[in-house]
C-alpha cells in the first residue's frame, strides 16, 4: 500500500519543521523541567486506532557514524513521544518532562525532519507489541523525566528493559550501540531516513500514518 499525500498536507509538515528548526538546535541530548497543564495535555491527546507499537528513533551523525540521539515513539491508547533529555518543541504540543502528547502523523513527521538534515540521518525501528505493554512502556515513559544530558539512551534502554522481550537489553550511553541491539529483535520494521531522498516528506508521514 503506498501513501497519497496532498500537497497542502506536505506544505503544512514543512511548515511545521520551520517552525521546530527556530526553536530547537540538535544536540547531544539536553532537556529540562517541563510539566504541561492537565487541559492542554487532555485536549491534546491523539487516538491513533492502529497496532500498539513500540518505535525506536536514533539520530546518525553523518561524518561519525555514531549515534547523537535516541527517542521513542509509543503507540497505546493515544501516541506520544518519548523524546529524553530531548531539546525538540513545538507551540500547542505538550509536554511532562520529556514526553510529548499529541502526535498526529503531521507533529510526528515534522519530528523526523527536524532530526534529518544534511548533517545526521535517522533510523526508525518500528516493533509491534500488545496493548499491554505499550500502556506499560507509556507509564514507565510519563515517569522516567527529566532526564539528564547525554542519558537519552540510557534511559531509553531502562524503559524497554521492563517491557516483556526486552528484557536482555544491555544498558548503555551510545544510542547506536541500543539501535544495533533492537536490529537483533524479531518482527523489526527498519526504515532510515536520509535529508536528500527525493520522497522524504511522503515517508516520513507514511510512517506516521500506518501502524
Amino acid at each position: 500500500m503506498q501513501a497519497i499525500i496532498s500537497g497542502r498536507v506536505v506544505t503544512q509538515i514543512r511548515a511545521l519543521t520551520l517552525m521546530v528548526l527556530a526553536f530547537v538546535a540538535l544536540s547531544a541530548c539536553a532537556g529540562e523541567r517541563v510539566w504541561a497543564p492537565d487541559a492542554d495535555v487532555q485536549a491534546a491527546r491523539y487516538i491513533h486506532g492502529g497496532q500498539a507499537e513500540l518505535t525506536i528513533v536514533t539520530v546518525i551523525n553523518y561524518r561519525t557514524k555514531r549515534g547523537d540521539h535516541t527517542a521513542l515513539f509509543i503507540n497505546a491508547d493515544e501516541r506520544v513521544l518519548f523524546d529524553p533529555a530531548g531539546s525538540w518543541t513545538l507551540p500547542n504540543v505538550p509536554e511532562r518532562n520529556d514526553l510529548h502528547y499529541g502526535i498526529t502523523p503531521r507533529i510526528g513527521a515534522s519530528f523526523y525532519l527536524s532530526h534529518t538534515r544534511e548533517t545526521h540521518y535517522t533510523v526508525v525501528q518500528r516493533i509491534p507489541v500488545s496493548m499491554e505493554t505499550a500502556l506499560r512502556a507509556k507509564q514507565l515513559a510519563s515517569e522516567a523525566g527529566p532526564v539528564p544530558p547525554a542519558h537519552c539512551a540510557i534511559s531509553t534502554i531502562a524503559i524497554l528493559r521492563e517491557l516483556p522481550g526486552f528484557e536482555d537489553l544491555q544498558s548503555g550511553y551510545y544510542p547506536h550501540r541500543l539501535m544495533e541491539q533492537i536490529a537483533a529483535k524479531p518482527d523489526v520494521i527498519t526504515r532510515e531516513l536520509h535529508y536528500d531522498a527525493p520522497s522524504i516528506n511522503a515517508e516520513v508521514y507514511a510512517i506516521q500514518s500506518r501502524l
